[in-house]
């Protein structure tokens, strides 16, 4: 019996070997680099799916801005004890006034540009500051293709072709504003029946609906800080254009307003046809002038003074402002350029505000509440922290600098 007995291990219980940590990752999951270049190849499957959809996808998109924008409309009726149906049409009448003045001024603008492109070319005065242009540049030491190539942007041909794709992307933005209105109609009806979702889900969803409700209000104040300060900015760039005798000033002070929603390159965009238009009006001396008074206006008021009023509602990076733009407008056409903002927020707010391994993520797109709890010396949030210090500081002056003990 005793010979059966299997002999004791003298080196104690067996030990197993370690498993190492890549070989787990790689057994009990995806990598990270595949996970990457997964995340790659489904975004870039659903953007190509955006654009091959972009006629449908853009005049929703923009639908939804407006809903947003005219919803808190409904508030002060509901407390005032009007129904549900006459506060939604009072929201859809409200998104409707907003689309016939967007249509209005797209059409003057559209309609005297075209005008003042046809007089400049029937009359010859064109072809007269092309000739000076090019004397010019040749007189500063260009050879003569660069020259020719610089006065090209003024020849008849070039500014026909530009006043054919404006008239195009107007007509187009146009028939995007028909369809918008037949949207807004089911979007309204159903933003009412939105609200009780924070009653109803509360203690399941709280935490995404006051993500989307955090999203709506930021797209909201975006919206009505910059038509604010547009209108400003127009008013005061058609009166200064008006006073230099620049023609049609009221085209360029629309197309001021219009393109102040256009983050970043917006400016750029708004002073070119004008300053182009001084040079062929008064040469050198109206151009310079021009680019003078919207270097002047456009800077203090649109890069010193209105990043301020939005800096609560976009956190969003300077180079990723600007990429949107560039991306959205591919994307989806010359609406992008308007909705490149709420585009990129609803994009960060679905797919990185809700995972918590996306937190650097989101601060490196420049979201400034994405900081780490441990980042911070007190293991806390700026916000908490600065609530914190305060009674520290008032015990510290009552103490007579001992501080806290």
């Amino acid at each position: 019996m005793l010979r059966n007995r299997r002999p004791k291990d003298v080196h104690g219980p067996t030990r197993t070997s370690p498993v190492p940590a890549s070989a787990s990752a790689s057994a009990g999951g995806l990598s990270p680099s595949l996970r990457v270049l997964l995340t790659l190849a489904a975004a870039t499957i659903a953007l190509a799916g955006v654009y091959f959809a972009r006629e449908v996808f853009g005049p929703v998109a923009l639908a939804i801005v407006i809903v947003v924008i005219c919803d808190p409309l409904r508030r002060p009726l509901d407390r005032r004890g009007w129904p549900r149906w006459a506060s939604t049409t009072a929201v859809i009448a409200l998104a409707y006034l907003i689309l016939l003045a967007m249509g209005a001024l797209l059409w003057l603008a559209g309609t005297q540009f075209m005008r003042l492109i046809s007089d400049l070319v029937s009359e010859g005065g064109l072809t007269r500051v092309a000739d000076q242009l090019i004397s010019s540049l040749r007189s500063l030491g260009l050879d003569a293709e660069s020259s020719d190539a610089a006065a090209s942007v003024l020849s008849p041909e070039t500014l026909l072709g530009v006043v054919r794709s404006v008239g195009g992307t107007v007509l187009s933005v146009a028939t995007a504003l028909f369809l918008v209105c037949a949207y807004i109609i089911f979007m309204a009806v159903d933003a009412a029946r939105y609200r009780q979702a924070p009653v109803l889900f509360a203690a399941t969803k709280g935490a995404t609906i006051e993500r989307i409700m955090r999203l709506n209000g930021g797209i909201r104040r975006y919206y009505v800080v910059n038509a604010a300060f547009g209108a400003i900015v127009a008013v005061i760039d058609g009166l200064a254009l008006w006073w230099m005798g620049i023609p049609v000033p009221l085209v360029w002070a629309i197309l001021a307003f219009v393109t102040n929603f256009i983050p970043n390159i917006g400016f750029i965009l708004g002073l070119v046809p004008p300053a182009i238009l001084a040079f062929v009006v008064g040469d050198w001396p109206l151009l310079l002038g021009v680019v003078a008074v919207y270097c002047v206006v456009n800077v203090v008021l649109q890069v010193l003074v209105q990043p301020k009023f939005v800096s609560d509602a976009v956190d969003l990076s300077l180079t990723l402002s600007f990429l949107s733009v560039i991306f959205w407008t591919f994307i989806i056409g010359p609406l992008g350029a308007i909705l490149s903002i709420p585009l990129t927020l609803l994009v960060r707010t679905l797919v990185l505000e809700g995972d918590p391994g996306a937190t650097w993520l989101r601060w490196l797109s420049g979201d400034r509440t994405a900081i780490p709890p441990e980042a911070h010396p007190s293991g806390a949030s700026p916000s908490t922290a600065r609530l914190e210090a305060r009674p520290r500081r008032r015990r510290s002056a009552r103490d007579g600098g001992t501080g806290d003990r």
